[in-house]
């Protein structure tokens, strides 16, 4: 495979690789066709979120406040995804950290080509703000913040799959 591309596996409706990859972002999915993608909330010690804020430059929700996470190359698994994105777009090492998958959601965008399965996971990670680097050409700026302050962003609808996600803020697991 050309090492500049992305190539992502595609799932059938039961979640099962079919043997077949994509190209990133290449909208071909059929009907009951699927990509994996991971979303990794990262919860400190004192009960406050590591939270990204998009680059403006963003074509979808340029300036949106959200959690690290990403496509699932082909042949690699979930886990390893989210550990490999979060590392990438926050500098954090989150193997060793407690946690781990939480729970998943689909979407469905029929006659898109666009259909995907996210896998939430939630680290508990004991960090200082001078540990975080943010990817600079993916992320503005990063906050630490409280789920109060998390919920402000969602409400004013500038924050990326919150009620997808918000179980993995709000709950104690």
């Amino acid at each position: 495979m050309d090492k500049k591309m992305e190539y992502w596996d595609i799932y059938d409706r039961n979640k099962n690789k079919t043997g077949r990859i994509m190209q990133r972002n290449d909208w071909c999915l059929q009907d009951g066709e699927y990509h994996l993608t991971v979303l990794g909330v990262i919860r400190r010690t004192d009960g406050k979120f590591l939270i990204t804020r998009r680059v403006m430059t963003k074509s979808w929700a340029p300036g949106w406040w959200e959690v690290s996470g990403g496509g699932v190359q082909a042949g690699e698994t979930s886990l390893e995804a989210v550990m490999r994105e979060v590392k990438e777009e926050t500098g954090l090492d989150v193997s060793e950290a407690d946690g781990g998958f939480l729970f998943d959601y689909h979407r469905e965008n029929p006659g898109e080509g666009d259909n995907y399965f996210v896998d939430v996971y939630r680290f508990d990670l004991d960090f200082d703000e001078a540990d975080v680097h943010i990817q600079e050409e993916e992320t503005l700026e990063y906050k630490i913040a409280d789920l109060d302050e998390i919920k402000a962003y969602a409400g004013q609808g500038i924050f990326l799959h919150y009620d997808s996600i918000r179980r993995a803020f709000e709950e104690d697991a």
